[in-house]
């Protein structure tokens, strides 16, 4: 992916919002979680609810804004491009872009967006949160699509805005997964975890994996360790940002320091500071990716990954674009599951051969545990 080129556009913009409603923002989702489970219907890698042979709504412009990292971060905010230019592309109508490089340009970046006629503005990231209920409440007549967030800014248990389109995603069920074929691959006895910043939407990655290296050790009688996050005190190893930087590396070699063979950095680009240190150690430590199959979209790491925590924001962005674009917008949030596959476990890819020959038919056991209620996986999403 090459953004943004061909009908994308791109603006700049500057201006602050406030970190301390985003944080609690998130943890009010839970209360919200059984009213929008329910309400839209999964989007599908082979299909779109957007009904073929529709009338385009003239005029209409959907646009989109980044959070820190960019639209080439080779995860969730590449994955939401990736579905604008889908949509747009087979809607035969333009797009615009903005990418955001820190906090301050959210704000700023929504207001240039709404001047450039935007009909629709696609919100990446659970940081947008805040940003996004403002400029929707001033812009009734544009519609907009939260991702991660179900911009709930003044906390009273609903969405802000009759306009805003919440796409959320219980990543801890696929993460579950995640640390039970990391526990089983483990011949060190320890894996680890670090994230971005200590947001829902990122330590519900760490928390999931941690939930499923304890459903391993119980089911096993084993003993393999989860370092980088503490479950009771729901907090852990974070790097301060979104960015594959100096503070990423710092992060990954204390963890490889103390001796995991599995690792799992949460937040975007930061990926790419593990795989260096991972290479740098000469040591046989695998790779868990986030968001996006990063076997997929980043082919340099691929060597390195023995799997991907997926959730599919390229197409519910794309599903929502299209109906959109017709004028069928449907603000009902969805909620992305194991069930409605929304949320799920990429494949061991050149892993394949070094896993457990048991392992994926463990997993597909716990899967259809964790669907039908009988093995528990807690999240501020699920309660």
């Amino acid at each position: 992916m090459h953004p943004p080129s061909g009908r994308a556009l791109h603006l700049e913009a500057q201006l602050t919002i406030s970190t301390r409603k985003r944080v609690l923002g998130g943890l009010v989702a839970a209360s919200m979680f059984v009213a929008l489970a329910g309400c839209a219907s999964a989007p599908t890698d082979t299909e779109t609810t957007a009904a073929a042979g529709g009338d385009v709504v003239e005029g209409f412009l959907p646009c989109m804004v980044s959070d820190a990292g960019g639209f080439d971060d080779k995860s969730f905010n590449q994955l939401g491009y990736e579905g604008l230019e889908r949509a747009a592309d087979e809607l035969g109508v333009e797009f615009l872009t903005v990418q955001s490089d820190s906090e301050s340009d959210f704000a700023p970046n929504l207001t240039n967006l709404v001047d450039q006629g935007c009909s629709m503005i696609i919100t990446v990231g659970f940081a947008l949160a805040s940003a996004a209920g403002e400029s929707a409440l001033a812009n009734p007549d544009i519609e907009y699509v939260s991702i991660d967030d179900v911009v709930d800014n003044d906390f009273d248990g609903e969405t802000d805005a009759p306009n805003i389109k919440p796409i959320v995603f219980d990543t801890a069920q696929a993460a579950f997964l995640a640390g039970y074929a990391a526990a089983s691959y483990s011949t060190a006895g320890k894996v680890g975890t670090f994230g971005g910043m200590n947001f829902p939407t990122v330590s519900i990655f760490m928390d999931g994996f941690a939930q499923g290296v304890a459903y391993y050790n119980e089911a096993n009688g084993a003993n393999v360790e989860v370092l980088g996050w503490d479950s009771a005190a729901q907090d852990g190893v974070f790097t301060g940002g979104f960015v594959a930087n100096q503070d990423a590396i710092n992060a990954a070699q204390g963890l490889v320091d103390q001796g995991v063979d599995v690792l799992l950095p949460v937040g975007g680009p930061i990926y790419q500071s593990a795989a260096s240190v991972i290479r740098d150690s000469g040591r046989d430590i695998a790779l868990i990716g986030v968001d996006a199959d990063v076997f997929e979209t980043d082919p340099t790491v691929g060597d390195l990954l023995l799997t991907s925590i997926r959730k599919l924001i390229d197409v519910g962005v794309e599903d929502a674009v299209l109906a959109a674009g017709i004028g069928e917008f449907d603000p009902a949030p969805f909620v992305g599951t194991l069930e409605n596959g929304g949320v799920g476990l990429a494949p061991f890819h050149d892993f394949e051969s070094k896993v457990s020959p048991d392992l994926q038919a463990e997993l597909d056991e716990i899967a259809a545990g964790i669907i039908d209620g009988s093995i528990p996986v807690t999240s501020y999403l699920a309660g």
